[in-house]
């Protein structure tokens, strides 16, 4: 049986969604932040080392990463399914977005998030400093940074519905987070209406609600 540790508001969202895409027989084992913190229970760390999620399950084997995990979902249980064909342009592209949701995009916006949280859970003392050195970083680097992958992921979904091609794939299940982390910070609606359709066709999708329904209440990205 295949067993996913989801924490709340994560990542492993997105694995839910895969499982539920492929009609496969899982577990969920749920997980709750740290109220004051925001970070995962210690009880994660016995299933994997560094306690945090996704981790998948399946017998004795421990699944960490959730582009791995998609990797090994598919080869094992897709049955050529939300994979396009070895050797086809859209295998290239396909491996390309499955490891920048992670590799490039994810970075950038967690990055934004730490900088933000630092300006508002600074001592009052050292608030302004802290805000002066924060926007600095973000005004050179951060926000010029986000801005061209941004850009680079709306150009990418003008010329189709998804990432890797006409079908629906593992890279978008994997691009899902990040897009969504971009759309409680940006307002894609006028500076990228690619990506805001791409969020409509992935709410849309039976999968995804019924993944949704599973997983628990779904903000990410706050703070």
């Amino acid at each position: 049986m295949l067993t996913i540790h989801h924490l709340e508001n994560s990542r492993s969202q997105r694995v839910l969604w895969l499982l539920e895409e492929l009609g496969l027989e899982y577990e969920i084992k749920h997980y709750k932040r740290d109220s004051k913190t925001s970070l995962a229970p210690p009880e994660l760390r016995a299933v994997h080392p560094l306690g945090k999620s996704p981790v998948l399950t399946d017998g004795d084997l421990s699944i960490a990463e959730t582009g791995a995990i998609i990797e090994y979902v598919l080869d094992k249980y897709g049955d050529g399914r939300f994979i396009p064909s070895s050797g086809s342009p859209e295998r290239l592209r396909y491996t390309y977005w499955l490891h920048a949701a992670e590799g490039t995009v994810m970075p950038l916006l967690v990055m934004t998030l730490l900088f933000n949280r630092v300006e508002s859970a600074s001592p009052f003392l050292i608030r302004p400093i802290a805000k002066a050195i924060s926007g600095q970083v973000k005004a050179s680097y951060l926000g010029p940074s986000l801005n061209a992958v941004l850009a680079h992921m709306e150009s990418e979904l003008s010329s189709g519905p998804w990432f890797a091609g006409k079908e629906l794939s593992g890279a978008d299940i994997a691009m899902s987070f990040p897009i969504e982390g971009a759309a409680a910070r940006a307002d894609l609606d006028s500076n990228y209406p690619n990506l805001k359709a791409f969020l409509e066709r992935i709410h849309a999708r039976p999968a995804y609600k019924t993944a949704l329904e599973k997983g628990g209440p779904y903000t990410i990205m706050t703070g």
